[in-house]
């Protein structure tokens, strides 16, 4: 989904499971003819990791961070 722009819809073919008000589907890998539909709302990063990393006794440290970039989706329809 990278350069998805905020407004454009997406199709996911590969469903693994889908659940409606108590009965719930489940594929064997995935469902066959299933899909999702969702709008693209724009791009944010994740909470920031912090990696640290040291050996006892020799003095050595570093520590660096990570965040992760994701696209938001809107869920807009679940066809099965």
């Amino acid at each position: 989904m990278d350069g998805a722009e905020p407004g454009s819809s997406i199709t996911f073919e590969n469903v693994l499971l889908i659940g409606n008000e108590g009965t719930v589907q489940i594929g064997t890998p995935m469902l066959d003819g299933a899909n999702v539909k969702g709008e693209v709302i724009g791009e944010t990063k994740g909470k920031k990791l912090v990696i640290f990393r040291f050996r006892r006794r020799k003095n050595i440290r570093r520590k660096t961070g990570h965040r992760q970039h994701y696209t938001q989706v809107r869920i807009t329809e679940i066809s099965a």
